[in-house]
């Protein structure tokens, strides 16, 4: 897409579409605002009785913004159960643009010093724009999910955009809604004057 850039791609989002390519090896992007859109809501995200034991002896270690390009690019590998992604080179370049200029953000999940599971998206006012997670151990995304909601409910966000609903995002909760009604939330979303870097305490 010809001069198509960080700040055209910020107001794709406002206007409630967002971008794709067919897979790694196309370079063509295009824009989907289809019939039906996911979301979490930030009240309901469901945390299984098995993920909450889990999370009383977490192994992992969850950090915010540290390691942006490796999530992303660990997004767009390849894995047994995804042979293709849409992640391209462009939407790399540029959602590590918008990552500098404070409208991306990442969660990441290390086991010891490995990376291992992670989550990024995009943030315009209280609506944040989930764009892919990957998980190389069991429930690490999932863990990248609960901490971002957390978070998300501190800082006083009030859209949790899926875009698509896969089962597992169904797990955690997400539920599809009208076009319409998602635009209508958000309207109210952009208008909010939030900030993704306010943490609960635990992650103080």
């Amino acid at each position: 897409m010809k001069h198509f850039g960080p700040h055209e791609l910020l107001d794709c989002y406002r206007r409630g579409v967002f971008p794709m390519a067919d897979s790694r090896d196309d370079p063509r992007v295009f824009l989907l605002d289809p019939d039906e859109r996911g979301i979490i809501p930030l009240d309901g995200l469901h945390i299984s009785r098995s993920l909450r034991k889990f999370m009383k002896k977490m192994p992992f270690t969850v950090t915010f913004d540290v390691a942006f390009s490796e999530v992303i690019s660990k997004c767009a590998e390849t894995a047994p159960d995804r042979e293709n992604t849409w992640i391209n080179g462009g939407i790399e370049y540029l959602y590590g643009r918008l990552h500098s200029m404070g409208h991306a953000h990442s969660v990441e999940i290390w086991e010891n010093r490995e990376l291992v599971g992670g989550l990024y998206g995009v943030c315009i006012g209280g609506a944040f724009f989930g764009e892919s997670m990957f998980s190389r151990r069991t429930n690490a995304s999932k863990v990248a999910l609960v901490y971002l909601v957390e978070r998300l409910n501190t800082a006083g966000y009030q859209l949790l955009d899926t875009q698509f609903i896969t089962d597992h995002l169904r797990t955690m909760g997400a539920v599809e809604i009208p076009r319409i009604e998602y635009h209508a939330l958000l309207k109210e979303a952009l208008d909010l004057d939030v900030s993704f870097n306010i943490a609960p305490n635990r992650e103080a």
